[in-house]
Formats: C-alpha cells, structure tokens, sequence
C-alpha cells in the first residue's frame, strides 16, 4: 500500500458507502436535504450539479471536513462516526479538493512527507522521495521533488495531493475536479488508473462539470439540485466496448443537463467585437523563473478582442499572464498599454492604466478568506473614498449581489461560497470600463450554466472595447471564445494564430510540440 499507508479501522479493501438521509444547514440555507447516496464497491460514482448544489458539502461530510447535522454514513453497512479528516482517513477515505490542501512555504516531497498518518510522522527524506517518484511515475506526473509548493500551478498541486492521497492507502477516494488543469494524455493516464483502482475494489466518488468526463468514466451518476437528489443514471452500457465509452452520447448529456438545471442550456454566441486600436503592446519580452525561459517576440492585443492561451501546466502561461498585467518584471522586452511604457512598473499603474488581473486559484489570490463580500466590496471602495459608508456599502454589495446572481447574502464569508458564486464576486468586483482583462483558467471547476454565464458576461465586456487575455486547459473553451490562440510548448510560444485557421485536433498537436 506504500510508505504511508494507513489502517482502516478494520474495514476491507472493498468497501461499500451509503450516506442515508443527511441534512447540513448553514444558516438558513439547506445545503443537504434528506441527501441519500450509496457507492457501490469497485464502482466510479459521478455527482454532479450545478454550482451550489450541494454536492460539495456531501463530500466534505464524507470526508470529515465538514459534520452533518443529521443522517447516517455506512461502510460495509457498519456505522462510520466521522468528524475530522484524520477520523475520514482512518476509514481509509480521501478527498483531492478543487483547491488542494497543502503547505506553500515546504517543498514537494515535505508536502508529501506532511500527509503523513503516522505518529510520529514518518522523517525519512530519501525514502519518502523514491515513493513519491514512483507514484508520480505511475501517474506520468512531471514535479520536482524538491520545488517549492508555492511555485507550482494549480494543476500541478492537484496532482501532488492525488499521489498523497493514493500513497497513505485510501480505500475510498474522492476527487473534486480532478482534470482540471492537466494535459488530455495525463487525464487519459488518470482515467486508466482510477478505472484500475476500481477494478481492485476502490469506491471512488468523481465530482465534476464536465460530461464528457463523467460520461468516459463513470459507472453510475448522481445529480443534485438546489441540496437534492434530483436522480440517477446508469452509465455502465456506455461502457460495453473502449469505441463508445470514449464517443459523446447527446442523449444522456441533455438528460444531465435537465437533471442539473430543470431546463435546457443555450449556448452563448461571440459577436465579431475586434477594433483597430491596441491596447496592449509586447516587444520582444523575455521572462525567466527557476525552471524556464520563454520568448515571446511581438504581441499586439485590439480592443475587443480575445486572445487565448494554450499550453500544458507549467509551460510558461501564467507567468506571461502576470507579466502582461504588471505582477511579473521581465527580464527583457516591453509592455505597452494604450500608446504608455508601462515597463517594469508597479501593479498599480497597470491597474490605473484599466489592467485588471483574475486569477486561476481564486481564495489564494483572488479573494481574501475570512472577509464577506459586503467587505471585499468596501476593501474596493476604500481606493476611492477615504472614509467608507456602511450603509451605502451594504447597498452595493446588494446590488452587486442582485446583478451578478451571487448565492450569498452581504456577510457571506467568501470562503462560504461556492466555486461558481466565488468566481461571480470576483467578476463583481472589477472595475468598469477596463482596457485589459487578464484572466487564468476563467471557468475552472464551474458547472456549465455558470460558464456559460461568466462568458455572457465577458462577451458583454469585449462589446464595450475590453480586450481579454486567458488561458485555460478547457481546448474547446479556447476554440469557441478566442480571436486569436498563442500556443506554449517547451518553452517555445507560438505566434498570434487566428482561431479561424484552428481546431480543437490541431491545437493539441501544437501544445505537443509541432508548431
């Protein structure tokens, strides 16, 4: 079971999970009502639901994050009295969470090492490194044992919590998103290996918003709606040969989507919304970190346009992101915006310049934990009006609110929120008219209506002269909203191709080398 494999209590590899009858209200909101689920031995169990369905809060009780306030878990039938991830773990249940629980300031193979159920926890460096490398090789993950937490992307957290998780021996194991941010080989080599954990008897429970994932993977799924269970589908006769669990079935994606929303979805159309004028200008720009080098000779962004960026995790994106919105000094070249050198200066005059920087890991960076929105909205007033009214903040957090149909109240924590809600206060909180919005991984862990939305709401954006710059993993994303793609791969980054001369089939090749 590895160097961290724990007990679990007695229980077998094969276990059964029922969750019966489970009620957990925060405040007056139900976020489970009556919620019963059972995940059969040796099965992948999707759930989904629409952001703020619920279905967060039903793993997080699973997995000792958060305790019900009434129900039953069972285990092999047998009663499971869990409230703590340490008691979760002893069962032998883990949870991958969409933002991943770790120690920025250790490195990798401390992280590791930390995830420890042992007591003492185990301090043998070299050992905890050759097990570490032996996972990752397993999963055909590329981290540096001895890189620092905080210096890697999003996606590569999650594929150090997943190694984590599998190397303390969970026998049930959930994964909140987990294709997020990785490259379609590493998912197809994750699919291949939690179908292999499956067959060997783990109930694993696969929370997403992407169909097709649930549909190529999935033995069953449960959807969830406004804290119920809104039904059921069997999925396992997609899965009779390789040829169609891998093909696309509309049928049972718009009976997901029905399940999900009551309603069919539409999706939003992009205007042509490109002017002459550019807003942002790159020559020549060279930036460097601890592992890379990349180059990007000459870049000019229109007003009302969208460039999107492509790339495996790690190739350089989000360093260049930061860079264009004045967070990341170049080590050569230069950044104009609107006709202005704003080389080598600070945030601030990127931000009064109309820059505006939406980050991919949204509590970290993007929001601050522990605030309500009514105060992230008077943080805001603050660089406005030296003495802030109470009143009129609530008022606005309240607007806000209303326009931007945030489930929350004005002293919401953020933290509180869901991902998609938590996504929707920051769009609300940015500053209007903006010249440059730069956005990483913009629909990361939504469901599809509240992508859906978020595009809505960026394409009302483009109309009024904003020029957007994103990256994302999502390739259809990138497809269906960009004017143009840039591509990184192994530190080369191509040109400024226009998406009409690009598909989905020939952006992959791209992000695998050939330019």
């Amino acid at each position: 079971m590895g160097l961290f494999a724990c007990a679990t209590a007695g229980f077998g590899l094969r276990v059964k999970v029922e969750l019966q009858h489970i009620h957990k209200r925060f405040g007056p909101v139900h976020a489970n009502d009556d919620v019963s689920l059972t995940v059969e031995a040796g099965t992948i169990h999707g759930l989904l639901g629409e952001n703020g369905a619920g279905k967060s809060t039903l793993v997080k009780i699973l997995s000792g994050f958060i305790t019900r306030d009434s129900g039953v878990i069972l285990l092999d039938g047998r009663p499971a009295h869990i409230r703590s991830p340490a008691d979760a773990l002893r069962y032998g249940i883990g949870m991958l969470h969409q933002d991943p629980l770790d120690f920025p300031p250790l490195t990798v193979v401390e992280n590791f090492m930390a995830g420890s159920p042992s007591t003492p926890p185990i301090l043998n460096p070299r050992a905890a490194e050759r097990e570490f490398r032996r996972w990752c090789a397993r999963f055909n993950f590329d981290i540096d044992p001895h890189a620092q937490v905080g210096d890697l992307t999003v996606g590569e957290r999650q594929q150090l919590e997943i190694v984590r998780l599998l190397a303390n021996g969970v026998g049930t194991l959930i994964l909140d998103e987990p294709t997020t941010g990785i490259s379609a080989s590493q998912k197809t080599l994750l699919f291949q290996t939690l179908r292999r954990l499956a067959d060997e008897g783990k109930s694993i429970i696969f929370v997403s918003h992407k169909l097709e994932d649930v549909e190529a993977l999935c033995d069953r799924v449960t959807v969830m709606r406004r804290g119920q269970v809104a039904g059921e589908l069997d999925l396992r006769p997609l899965h009779a040969g390789a040829q169609q669990a891998s093909s696309h079935h509309p049928e049972i994606a718009a009976r997901i989507v029905e399940l999900m929303f009551g309603r069919a979805l539409a999706m939003p159309t992009k205007p042509p919304t490109r002017r002459d004028e550019v807003v942002l200008s790159i020559e020549g720009l060279v930036l460097r970190s601890d592992r890379l080098e990349i180059r990007v000779d000459q870049l000019s962004l229109h007003r009302g346009e969208v460039v999107g960026i492509a790339g495996l995790e790690g190739s350089g994106q989000q360093l260049f992101l930061t860079a264009c919105a004045g967070l990341e000094p170049p080590a050569a070249g230069s950044i104009h915006i609107a006709g202005h050198n704003l080389t080598h200066r600070p945030y601030a005059d990127f931000l009064r310049a109309g820059v505006c920087y939406v980050p991919a890991d949204r509590l970290r960076e993007g929001l601050i934990a522990g605030l309500t929105i009514q105060e992230h909205v008077a943080l805001r007033a603050s660089g406005r009006h030296f003495f802030i009214d109470r009143a009129e903040v609530r008022a606005e957090a309240e607007r806000a609110i209303a326009a931007f149909n945030i489930r929350g109240r004005p002293d919401t924590y953020v933290e509180r929120l869901s991902g998609g809600n938590q996504q929707r206060t920051q769009l609300a909180l940015l500053p209007a008219p903006l010249s440059v919005l730069v956005m990483e991984h913009p629909t990361r862990g939504l469901d599809i209506e509240s992508t859906l939305w978020v595009w809505q709401q960026l394409i009302a954006r483009c109309q009024q002269g904003t020029a957007i710059l994103f990256a994302s993993s999502d390739l259809d994303e990138i497809v269906q909203y960009s004017d143009r793609v840039i591509v990184f791969s192994g530190g080369r980054v191509s040109p400024a191709i226009p998406v009409a001369e690009l598909d989905v089939e020939l952006l992959g090749q791209m992000i695998g080398g050939r330019f």
